[in-house]
């Protein structure tokens, strides 16, 4: 979901998930955490077009189309492989400013400097302006707490399961923890998410004191 401004965390009624994931468009915003491939797709699902997705070619891990198909069509996704964070970066600058996708994530392994995301913000609201209301996003996906100066926003999303009330405490239902560590208009702030598919803001987590301290991967 693209808005130009982010929900107000202090409101007493439940936002779902939509909502709550409404980042600026034209701007570059950072997802970091053990689950933020998923977060990605959360926040690019609503969004209509073709999506760059830039990864390391040295990296394990790939997007499968079965763990895409809940959230998106895979057919949607344009993944590039390229050998340097220096050449995703280049590659997102170029396909923001062309503003042929709705959106381009790019896979870095580590936060980018402040100059190269001063470039971003620039190409994507050149982006913006030739897309108009149909919007486009940057979404840089770092590892660790991420710490990319210059960012919109920055989000992290780690796995939190529901656990049955029988003495096995066996996993019934998905849930991550999601966490708003930085944005420019709006504090911190934590929520738990539920659900397989059907996804629902469970809880909005107000004493930020009480959550587990983050911690590298």
């Amino acid at each position: 979901m693209v808005s130009e401004n982010l929900p107000d965390s202090t409101e007493d009624k439940p936002l779902s998930l939509d909502q709550l994931l409404q980042l600026r468009s034209g701007r570059a915003h950072e997802l970091c955490g053990p689950a933020r491939r998923l977060l990605a797709l959360w926040a690019l699902a609503p969004m209509s077009g073709a999506i760059l997705w830039i990864r390391p070619q040295w990296a394990p891990e790939q997007l499968a189309p079965a763990g895409v198909c809940p959230w998106l069509d895979p057919a949607r996704l344009i993944v590039l492989g390229v050998t340097r964070d220096t050449e995703a970066l280049a590659c997102a600058e170029e396909a923001l400013r062309a503003g042929a996708v709705a959106g381009v994530v790019a896979e870095l392994s580590s936060p980018p400097p402040l100059t190269p995301l001063r470039r971003l913000h620039l190409a994507a609201e050149a982006g913006l302006a030739r897309r108009g209301a149909q919007g486009i996003l940057a979404l840089l996906l770092t590892p660790e707490l991420g710490g990319a100066p210059g960012v919109e926003s920055r989000w992290h999303l780690s796995p939190c399961p529901s656990l049955h009330e029988m003495p096995c405490a066996t996993p019934i239902a998905p849930g991550w923890l999601l966490r708003r560590l930085r944005a420019r208009m709006t504090p911190p702030a934590a929520w738990q998410i539920r659900g397989a598919e059907a996804l629902e803001v469970q809880a909005h987590l107000e004493d930020l004191a009480q959550l587990p301290q983050l911690q590298p991967e």
